[in-house]
């Protein structure tokens, strides 16, 4: 009884204090409401990528980090701004003793002219290594010509965009040069013309090429892009680095405007990165890549890619996961923050039309406010004697990034290749490569993680991509972005730093695990002979093949590796 009375005791007193319980629980579940109807809500950081985060398949229950991007770089561990290593490397392209002049092996009466083919640094290619054909033939190089019938319609010819007597006069000793043809029975002497396959070696000049010019005395080679073997003998390699690092030189009034351009970046801050963004239209409509633009940006893309006919429909996840398509402005923003670039760093963008303009360019802006062009540091009358030239704006913008601390590149094409050989022969300046194939997955899962841990594995998979000295073993990749034959070591001074018999740091050991085959080819306008549709016949060269040793006619692939 007493048991059943203490009971009902509290069962009374419960009774009387569920109605307070009651009363706390709904303010509390109000006041819940409250907070959530005016908490901000969240921003879709991912809404330029190829799946938003709500695609993902993560438990709702498990509370996601949050991914905030900081002002500052942080600590690298790092030289933002040099190659640590680059003291114990330099240029050398100097003829060996066993190189004889030209005079002792140029046979009179035959005479190599050349037609390039493509944009300002497609062409620089075929001029570096027309001048190696001309040493392979034994023959007289006539001054090449310029392509003015391609994809960017310049009408420059060689001396209006490079200084044509220092051209001569520095490869005297290893080619004769002339600007134009001796005329012949008192008329215009109109060369032979001729085409040899893509990478063509030594034998193949002497197999194909020779016994036409001992016939004609004076041949043209047309297109004449990427028709010269990446291997070859090191002194014709060291001949390669002489004309493409000593002389070719750009004209003074070029020179000139690109020496103040430099100088009001200088002036804006001691440190500057170049960044050359090709986020064109035409890029990326070649590229097959999907920017999450909705029916709209497949629409646009679709009807430029339909200028090359025999470009088969992609699939622009695949393209993405292989590493095939430029970063977005914003990702190449946050890649940068990741490796220490802060807010306050200065940027110089070399770049056409971007895709959607100011839109797409808005979040890299915001990460990099100091933002800067030619267009934007110089006046549209300083730069009017250039502006209708294409080639010569290039050629603006090429000198404007070799002179920076730290280049960028978004891609693989000419430009970027160049560059990147021609700052490791002079000093191995810091050259950043998005590794895309790897950041991929940062990208699209970047909302799953910290920035920390973001920043961490950007910079890991970032190693063998900033033109740190031997990341690509020698021989491998396009010479003219490695051109490995031209660079000595100091192993004096390496040995005073790290001592006899000491290992070199991981960093400067080339990358075993980067594949350099892997790695994304860009589209080169390389222009066919039909002016009406220029880009028609454009065909992406992903097979993998060595044209190295080729010596028998291939099928032409039009190597679109854009400027």
């Amino acid at each position: 009884m007493a048991f059943q009375r203490r009971r009902n005791h509290c069962y009374h007193r419960f009774r009387n204090v569920l109605p307070l319980i009651s009363a706390i629980s709904g303010a509390l579940l109000i006041l819940l409401a409250f907070l959530s109807f005016f908490a901000p809500y969240p921003i879709d950081s991912d809404r330029h990528h190829y799946s938003s985060l709500s695609d993902a398949r993560v438990d709702d229950t498990i509370a996601l980090p949050i991914f905030r991007v900081p002002t500052d770089g942080g600590r690298s561990g790092r030289d933002l701004w040099t190659s640590r290593s680059s003291k114990f490397y330099y240029g050398c392209s100097n003829a060996s003793n066993k190189f004889p002049k030209a005079e002792a092996i140029t046979i009179s009466n035959r005479y190599l002219a050349i037609a390039t083919s493509g944009g300002l640094n497609q062409q620089r290619t075929g001029i570096t290594d027309a001048v190696v054909a001309a040493r392979i033939l034994n023959a007289t190089l006539v001054v090449p010509k310029l392509d003015q019938k391609s994809f960017w319609k310049d009408a420059s010819d060689f001396s209006e965009i490079f200084d044509v007597d220092w051209f001569v006069s520095f490869l005297s000793k290893d080619v004769k040069i002339i600007k134009q043809l001796p005329r012949k029975g008192g008329k215009t002497w109109t060369p032979h013309s001729m085409r040899v396959p893509r990478k063509c070696n030594e034998r193949c000049y002497n197999n194909r090429v020779l016994p036409v010019l001992l016939k004609r005395h004076a041949i043209q080679l047309s297109k004449f892009d990427y028709r010269l073997a990446n291997r070859l003998d090191t002194d014709l390699q060291k001949l390669r680095c002489r004309v493409n690092y000593h002389a070719l030189k750009f004209t003074d009034p070029i020179q000139q405007m690109a020496k103040m351009l430099v100088n009001r970046m200088r002036m804006r801050s001691k440190h500057y990165i170049a960044l050359h963004l090709r986020f064109e239209p035409d890029m990326l409509a070649f590229s097959g890549c999907y920017y999450g633009g909705g029916d709209k940006e497949k629409k646009e893309l679709g009807a430029i890619r339909k200028r090359w006919k025999t470009l088969h429909t992609s699939n622009p996840d695949k393209e993405r996961r292989h590493g095939k398509c430029p970063l977005t402005p914003e990702e190449v923003g946050l890649m940068l923050r990741a490796l220490g670039y802060g807010s306050d760093v200065h940027i110089y963008v070399a770049s056409g039309e971007v895709y959607r303009g100011e839109e797409t360019l808005a979040p890299l802006k915001a990460l990099f406010p100091n933002f800067y062009s030619k267009e934007t540091i110089a006046t549209k009358e300083e730069l009017e004697p250039f502006s209708s030239y294409s080639s010569r704006m290039a050629a603006l913008d090429f000198i404007v990034c070799d002179e920076s601390d730290v280049f960028v590149t978004n891609n693989n094409g000419n430009m970027a290749r160049i560059l990147a050989g021609r700052r490791r022969y002079f000093g191995h300046k810091p050259t950043i490569r998005p590794n895309a194939k790897k950041l991929y997955r940062l990208f699209l899962y970047k909302g799953n993680m910290t920035w920390e841990a973001f920043a961490s594995k950007t910079r890991t998979h970032q190693r063998g991509f900033m033109g740190e000295p031997n990341e690509v073993r020698p021989g491998r990749g396009e010479f003219h972005e490695n051109p490995s034959a031209c660079i000595c070591e100091d192993s004096a001074a390496k040995s005073r730093k790290y001592g006899k018999g000491t290992a070199t740091r991981k960093d400067e050991v080339a990358s075993e695990d980067q594949n350099v085959d892997d790695e994304p080819e860009w589209p080169d306008m390389d222009e066919d002979e039909d002016e009406s549709s220029p880009l028609d016949k454009g065909l992406f060269n992903g097979t993998g093949v060595d044209y190295d040793a080729v010596t028998t006619e291939e099928p032409e692939l039009e190597d679109m590796l854009s400027d």
